[in-house]
Protein backbone atom coordinates (compact mmCIF):
# COMPACT_ATOMS: atom_id res chain seq x y z
CA UNK A 1 0.00 0.00 0.00
CA UNK A 2 1.15 3.53 -0.76
CA UNK A 3 1.04 5.88 2.25
CA UNK A 4 -0.80 9.19 2.05
CA UNK A 5 -0.18 11.32 5.13
CA UNK A 6 -3.17 13.21 6.50
CA UNK A 7 -1.45 16.41 7.60
CA UNK A 8 -3.46 17.21 10.71
CA UNK A 9 -3.19 16.63 14.44
CA UNK A 10 -6.99 16.60 14.71
CA UNK A 11 -8.00 12.98 15.40
CA UNK A 12 -11.62 13.69 14.43
CA UNK A 13 -10.51 15.05 11.06
CA UNK A 14 -8.32 11.96 10.46
CA UNK A 15 -11.29 9.65 11.10
CA UNK A 16 -13.56 11.80 8.94
CA UNK A 17 -11.09 11.74 6.03
CA UNK A 18 -10.61 8.00 6.39
CA UNK A 19 -14.38 7.54 6.24
CA UNK A 20 -14.76 9.81 3.20
CA UNK A 21 -11.68 8.78 1.22
CA UNK A 22 -10.85 5.29 2.43
CA UNK A 23 -13.17 3.33 0.17
CA UNK A 24 -12.33 5.52 -2.84
CA UNK A 25 -8.55 5.17 -2.75
CA UNK A 26 -7.64 1.56 -3.47
CA UNK A 27 -4.03 0.79 -2.63
CA UNK A 28 -3.63 3.95 -0.52
CA UNK A 29 -2.97 3.77 3.22
CA UNK A 30 -4.25 6.94 4.93
CA UNK A 31 -1.70 7.66 7.66
CA UNK A 32 -2.12 10.09 10.58
CA UNK A 33 0.62 12.73 10.85
CA UNK A 34 2.55 12.91 14.10
CA UNK A 35 5.28 15.37 13.13
CA UNK A 36 5.74 19.00 14.10
CA UNK A 37 3.05 21.56 13.31
CA UNK A 38 4.30 24.22 10.89
CA UNK A 39 3.69 27.91 11.41
CA UNK A 40 0.60 28.79 9.38
CA UNK A 41 1.70 32.23 8.24
CA UNK A 42 -0.08 32.30 4.90
CA UNK A 43 -2.60 35.00 4.08
CA UNK A 44 -5.13 32.68 2.41
CA UNK A 45 -6.68 29.28 3.06
CA UNK A 46 -4.80 27.97 0.03
CA UNK A 47 -1.42 29.16 1.30
CA UNK A 48 -1.97 27.65 4.75
CA UNK A 49 -3.14 24.32 3.31
CA UNK A 50 0.02 24.18 1.16
CA UNK A 51 2.23 25.07 4.14
CA UNK A 52 0.80 22.14 6.10
CA UNK A 53 0.92 19.66 3.20
CA UNK A 54 4.50 20.58 2.25
CA UNK A 55 5.71 20.37 5.85
CA UNK A 56 4.18 16.93 6.35
CA UNK A 57 5.50 15.65 3.01
CA UNK A 58 9.02 16.83 3.76
CA UNK A 59 8.94 15.49 7.32
CA UNK A 60 7.64 12.04 6.38
CA UNK A 61 9.03 11.58 2.89
CA UNK A 62 5.53 10.67 1.65
CA UNK A 63 2.73 12.44 -0.18
CA UNK A 64 0.60 14.51 2.20
CA UNK A 65 -2.93 15.88 2.11
CA UNK A 66 -3.85 18.96 4.17
CA UNK A 67 -6.66 21.44 4.40
CA UNK A 68 -7.33 24.85 5.84
CA UNK A 69 -10.84 26.10 6.40
CA UNK A 70 -12.93 28.69 8.15
CA UNK A 71 -15.90 30.98 8.07
CA UNK A 72 -16.07 34.43 6.53
CA UNK A 73 -18.85 36.76 7.62
CA UNK A 74 -19.86 39.41 5.09
CA UNK A 75 -20.58 42.21 7.57
CA UNK A 76 -17.17 41.60 9.18
CA UNK A 77 -15.36 42.02 5.86
CA UNK A 78 -14.78 38.27 5.52
CA UNK A 79 -13.46 37.81 9.05
CA UNK A 80 -12.65 35.68 10.88
CA UNK A 81 -11.46 33.89 7.70
CA UNK A 82 -8.07 32.22 8.14
CA UNK A 83 -8.20 33.16 11.82
CA UNK A 84 -11.41 31.20 12.49
CA UNK A 85 -9.80 28.60 14.77
CA UNK A 86 -8.06 31.28 16.85
CA UNK A 87 -10.71 34.02 16.69
CA UNK A 88 -11.11 34.10 20.49
CA UNK A 89 -7.43 33.43 21.21
CA UNK A 90 -4.61 30.95 20.66
CA UNK A 91 -6.32 28.10 22.56
CA UNK A 92 -8.44 27.20 19.49
CA UNK A 93 -11.55 26.90 21.66
CA UNK A 94 -14.54 26.30 19.35
CA UNK A 95 -17.11 27.36 21.95
CA UNK A 96 -15.23 30.61 22.72
CA UNK A 97 -14.83 31.33 18.99
CA UNK A 98 -18.55 30.86 18.41
CA UNK A 99 -19.55 32.96 21.40
CA UNK A 100 -17.25 35.80 20.34
CA UNK A 101 -18.53 35.73 16.76
CA UNK A 102 -22.18 35.67 17.83
CA UNK A 103 -21.47 38.52 20.25
CA UNK A 104 -19.96 40.54 17.41
CA UNK A 105 -23.12 39.93 15.40
CA UNK A 106 -25.46 40.67 18.30
CA UNK A 107 -26.91 43.87 16.81
CA UNK A 108 -26.86 42.64 13.21
CA UNK A 109 -30.29 41.62 11.84
CA UNK A 110 -30.54 38.07 10.49
CA UNK A 111 -30.99 39.41 6.96
CA UNK A 112 -27.47 40.90 7.11
CA UNK A 113 -25.66 37.89 8.58
CA UNK A 114 -24.43 36.44 5.31
CA UNK A 115 -21.44 34.13 5.63
CA UNK A 116 -19.60 31.41 3.78
CA UNK A 117 -17.49 28.46 4.80
CA UNK A 118 -14.31 27.99 2.80
CA UNK A 119 -12.12 24.91 2.63
CA UNK A 120 -8.90 24.65 0.64
CA UNK A 121 -7.24 21.26 0.23
CA UNK A 122 -3.62 20.75 -0.77
CA UNK A 123 -1.64 17.73 -1.88
CA UNK A 124 2.15 17.77 -1.72
CA UNK A 125 4.95 15.32 -2.34
CA UNK A 126 8.43 15.70 -0.85
CA UNK A 127 10.03 16.60 -4.19
CA UNK A 128 7.54 19.11 -5.65
CA UNK A 129 5.64 22.30 -4.84
CA UNK A 130 2.17 20.78 -4.45
CA UNK A 131 -1.34 21.32 -5.71
CA UNK A 132 -4.14 23.23 -3.99
CA UNK A 133 -7.85 23.61 -4.71
CA UNK A 134 -10.54 25.67 -3.02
Amino acid sequence: MIPLVLATHNAHKVEELRRILGARLDGIDLVAYDGPEPVEDGTTFEENALIKARAAARHTGHAALADDSGIGVDILGGSPGIFSARWAGPARDSRANLELLLGQLGDVPDAHRGARFTCAAALAVPTADGLVER
